[in-house]
């Protein structure tokens, strides 16, 4: 693979952080605004129906491109599709639950943990150590990681919430390694994101009909111009931009490479928050404050950049 096509793809890679870092504004907008159409629903109501709506509409939107470049889907792209939305469904399942369970903070800095897995998993399978370079990004994507999520570590156990997102955090590494895979390289980015998508709606159809108070609830829940807005931006940026370039570029880096380029995803999430929540207020009239910018955002920040920077270096690479 040439150095060039290697550099795009980081790039490309790195412009997906800010487009998933978007989502979570969002979703916490939406919930709030959700909330005030049908104060009495659940929360896992508005998580199933927001998924659903989320992802199918992205896979419905992409679906006549085929039709128009004449092109179907292949039984090993609707695998691979199917083998990433369960994957990911289940990832996100254990993360939401266990979310009930324990400090969204504690959460964050768990959900991370795929950028461990990821070079453990390298090292079993290759049966050869890390290089220094990936040893000392892991140790910085971590360290940043703690910091802004501002983990107490006196008060920090291993208990349900705790594991949970443990295993949602194994289950998103199956994820990023799912695309490394060789089985899969002739797999075409839209033919099997198109099957992702669409799987990942349909999977999630069964929680939705169990949590949903009425059909009618369905429909009010996006019945205000707010609500809308909100999803729009999910299914645009959020899912059919993030998603699309994850899964269009990724293979050109190395799954543990790609791992430690996610976890700039919580860094632009925390910079959205500084002044997104206001402008979001004033449009619909939730109560949603700014995040302030304090020196733990700086410190995790930079922290977490810097892991990005020694990444794309040739310094501590091993010499053939």
């Amino acid at each position: 693979m040439s150095a060039d096509r290697r550099s795009r793809a980081t790039a490309m890679l790195l412009l997906a952080t800010p487009c998933w870092a978007l989502s979570f504004p969002v979703m916490k907008a939406l919930a709030l605004e959700q909330q005030k159409l049908l104060p009495d629903a659940g929360t896992w109501f508005f998580t199933a129906l927001g998924v659903v709506i989320r992802f199918g509409t992205a896979g419905l939107v992409l679906l006549p491109i085929l039709f128009f470049i004449r092109q179907t889907i292949s039984r090993r792209e609707a695998e691979q599709g199917i083998i990433l939305a369960l994957f990911g469904g289940a990832g996100i399942l254990f993360q939401m639950d266990g979310l009930a369970y324990t400090a969204a903070s504690t959460s964050s800095f768990l959900t991370q943990g795929y950028c461990v897995f990821i070079p453990c998993w390298v090292v079993l399978l290759n049966r050869r150590r890390p290089s220094l370079k990936i040893i000392l990004c892991v140790t910085l994507v971590l360290a940043g990681a703690a910091v802004l999520a501002d983990v107490n570590f006196h008060s920090f156990n291993l208990r349900r919430g705790e594991w949970e997102t443990i295993i949602a955090s194994l289950f998103f590494t199956a994820q990023i390694l799912t695309l490394e895979r060789s089985r899969y390289a002739a797999s075409r980015p839209l033919q099997f994101s198109i099957a992702m998508f669409l799987a990942m709606a349909l999977f999630s159809l069964p929680l939705l009909w169990v949590t949903a108070p009425s059909f009618g609830a369905c429909v009010r829940a996006y019945s205000s111009p707010a609500s809308c807005g909100y999803m729009a931006s999910l299914v645009i940026i959020c899912t059919l931009a993030g998603y699309m370039i994850m899964n269009r570029w990724q293979r050109a880096v190395t799954a543990t490479e790609a791992g430690l380029i996610y976890c700039l995803e919580p860094v632009f999430a925390s910079l959205l928050a500084l002044f997104l929540p206001a402008i979001f207020s004033a449009w619909t009239g939730i109560n949603y404050p700014n995040e302030q910018l304090t020196a733990r955002l700086l410190l995790g920040g930079a922290l977490v950049t810097a892991a990005n920077f020694f990444l794309q270096t040739p310094w501590l690479e091993r010499r053939p």
